[in-house]
């Protein structure tokens, strides 16, 4: 199995027949290798299907001889789903276990993370129990890994904010954060954005840092009139609408029209993209090749 560098896989002899198929992206009799794409998941049923399915679907265009699967790890949403709309999405460890019982024999899985934080080696340590179960199996990386992927994604956000650009206006774009060490890909993506002459560009975080006053505080520091709030996630779902976008008086949007600014908010996630697609599907096939040495 592959980790962000680190690799191990172990081979056993398996005799599995395949079964019938939950597989997202496919009709037929499920293949003996399978592509798990597994996200943290969202209830926002609008912007699911356009992010992380756009996703899912990305992975399956380019890999059409793997059989395309969808997990998510957080069981509330998935719970949520269940019950408001009759909607059954498998956690992690249920999608293992289907994978087993179809006759899965090589496994792919691609996280949908930002980075390799708390999330991304629960699921890695998840899918390291199983890994005497199938013949070869591997974790691919995370959205921000190479400092490739760090340009790739400043080409991205920088791409589809352009008519923003007009030097009077601050484009904030707001991840998650987290208290794991790999929090630093917020701050390294800012120093691309620097470094490629975009210092109309701010990246801040809801949870961790640089904080919603960092960024307030940087922003004050130029002479600008609007600024545009954009998450820096995969998904538009509840931080975005709410933490960024929302009326509260904590949120992004209350505190730039407190601090005197314009705000427009954009509710579009990273999965969007198609050039944000494409770097997950990049990855897919870094591990594919991987396990072909």
């Amino acid at each position: 199995m592959k980790k962000s560098g680190k690799v191990f896989m172990i081979s056993i002899a398996m005799a599995a027949l395949a079964m019938g198929s939950m597989a997202v992206m496919a009709e037929e009799l499920p293949k003996d290798q399978a592509i798990m794409v597994v996200s943290f998941g969202t209830s926002y049923n609008d912007s699911r299907d356009i992010t992380i399915g756009a996703v899912e679907n990305a992975i399956a265009e380019a890999f059409p001889e793997y059989d395309v699967r969808r997990a998510f790890t957080s069981q509330i949403i998935i719970d949520k789903l269940e019950e408001r709309d009759g909607l059954e999405i498998d956690n992690v460890t249920e999608a293992l276990d289907r994978a087993i019982e179809d006759g899965v024999k090589t496994l792919i899985v691609q996280p949908t993370h930002l980075m390799d934080g708390y999330e991304y080696n629960d699921v890695f340590d998840e899918v390291a129990e199983y890994a005497d179960q199938f013949e070869k199996v591997v974790i691919a990386d995370p959205l921000l890994t190479s400092d490739e992927d760090f340009k790739q994604v400043v080409s991205a956000i920088t791409k589809a904010t352009e008519e923003y650009d007009d030097g009077e206006t601050a484009i904030c774009f707001m991840g998650h954060g987290t208290e794991a060490d790999s929090n630093e890909v917020y701050a390294k993506l800012q120093d691309v954005l620097t470094e490629e002459g975009y210092d109309n560009y701010f990246i801040g975080t809801v949870e961790a840092t640089p904080s919603l006053d960092d960024v307030l505080a940087a922003v004050g520091e130029g002479n600008y009139k609007k600024a545009v709030l954009e998450p820096l996630m995969v998904v538009a779902g509840d931080h975005a609408n709410n933490d960024m976008a929302g009326d509260e008086e904590d949120s992004w949007k209350t505190a730039f029209e407190n601090a005197g600014y314009e705000v427009e908010c954009l509710i579009k996630g990273l999965g969007e993209m198609e050039s944000i697609q494409q770097i997950y599907v990049a990855h897919t096939q870094a591990a594919i090749d991987w396990l072909a040495e």
